[in-house]
């Protein structure tokens, strides 16, 4: 059994983690302060100490698992090279999303839709939303990036919850309708 410190501030990120890995194992109905306790291996009371509520803890852990994409996209060709064929470039990116851990995809887009039932967990939402079109606003108008980021979000969610498989060709081909208005 690992020595548990009374000081110990990786204890926050670790219940973080935790967090993560339940919704991942067992969906948002499975968390719990004490499963994410027993996740992380640390005393019921730090969760409640370190997250007031569940809401506090879907929080941070939507706020953690929103960095796989928008990590992507920070880093993409499409967006910092005014000459890229964007359309190509968001095919391209997110069939690399959708190509990675499943698991971790899925959990971002339970999160996410999490807001539905969850209004504390709407502002955080959104600011992932207001990221991506923000980003996506370099290349073109802050209309047509709203728009391109509701496109990919509704191929991501059909592709998820249909079991079909990306086709980039398509996105890029809708993508690009967007972009031409």
């Amino acid at each position: 059994m690992p020595r548990r410190r009374r000081h110990d501030p990786e204890r926050r990120q670790r219940l973080i983690d935790a967090a993560i890995r339940v919704v991942g194992r067992d969906g948002i109905a499975g968390l719990s302060h004490r499963t994410v306790a027993a996740e992380a291996d640390v005393p019921l009371g730090s969760t409640t100490y370190h997250f007031a509520s569940l809401d506090e803890l879907l929080i941070a852990a939507l706020r953690q698992t929103n960095e796989g994409f928008a990590e992507l996209l920070r880093g993409s060709e499409a967006l910092a090279d005014p000459e890229a064929d964007l359309a190509a470039g968001l095919a391209r990116l997110m069939g690399e999303w959708l190509a990675g851990e499943r698991t971790g995809v899925e959990l971002e887009y339970e999160l996410y839709l999490a807001a539905l039932r969850r209004p504390a967990l709407r502002p955080v939402a959104a600011e992932w939303t207001d990221g991506v079109v923000e980003a996506l606003s370099g290349r073109t108008d802050p209309a047509t990036a709203r728009a391109l980021m509701a496109l990919m979000d509704g191929i991501c969610v059909q592709v998820l919850l249909t079991d079909t498989g990306y086709d980039e060709a398509f996105a890029r081909e809708m993508l690009a309708r967007v972009l031409l208005g």
